[in-house]
């Protein structure tokens, strides 16, 4: 089995390829190895040492470290943790994210944030996949017009996530509809 690894705008996240589908039900964001507990390969990844989150997108694994490991000393270890995760046949996940309960929007609200989700899941999700991260839509403030968005995988602490926010889809959300006035992220 290859494993391609690629580096990401985020110097602590580095994207892991291994040829095959890994999570086809959806992404998945692992901030720590007790959020792992329903994926036995997050879970290997965690008890690797030195990671401080795992992101599981449809054909990669986003890994992040902690500040103190350098990828040379932790990168095999990583590789082979997922290789003989795939080689096990194990399943990704063994359990489904129960997910929160998404708000509720109305009447042009609900026709405005429809709008929104398009435009993230169109145009802005794809080429931050590519990048080992995801941004998805947290809520939308009706009375100011915030849209507030969950930065996940390399994206996450990223250095350059707040210009991307800010310049990218502050600008394209504020161009194709008009009621939104700025992009935040969502703690």
């Amino acid at each position: 089995m290859f494993i391609e690894t690629q580096s990401t705008p985020n110097p602590a996240t580095l994207k892991f390829m291994p040829g095959r589908e890994v999570s086809p039900s959806g992404v998945h964001d692992f901030r720590d190895a007790e959020a792992a507990q329903g994926s036995p390969l997050a879970g290997a990844l965690f008890a690797s040492g030195g990671v401080r989150g795992v992101f599981l997108g449809p054909d990669f694994i986003a890994i992040t470290k902690v500040e103190d490991q350098e990828w040379p000393h932790l990168k095999p270890a990583l590789l082979g943790a997922i290789m003989d995760h795939f080689q096990s046949g194990a399943p990704v996940l063994t359990t489904e994210d129960g997910g929160a309960d998404e708000e509720i929007y109305e009447g042009e609200a609900a026709e405005i944030v429809a709008q929104i989700k398009d435009l993230i899941d169109t145009r802005v999700r794809p080429a931050v996949a590519r990048d080992g991260g995801d941004i998805v839509f947290s809520r939308f403030d009706v009375d100011s017009g915030q849209v507030f968005l969950h930065m996940r995988g390399a994206c996450a602490g990223c250095p350059s996530s707040t210009m991307t926010l800010k310049h990218g889809i502050e600008n394209l959300l504020k161009h194709y509809i008009p009621e939104v006035t700025a992009v935040e992220a969502a703690l």
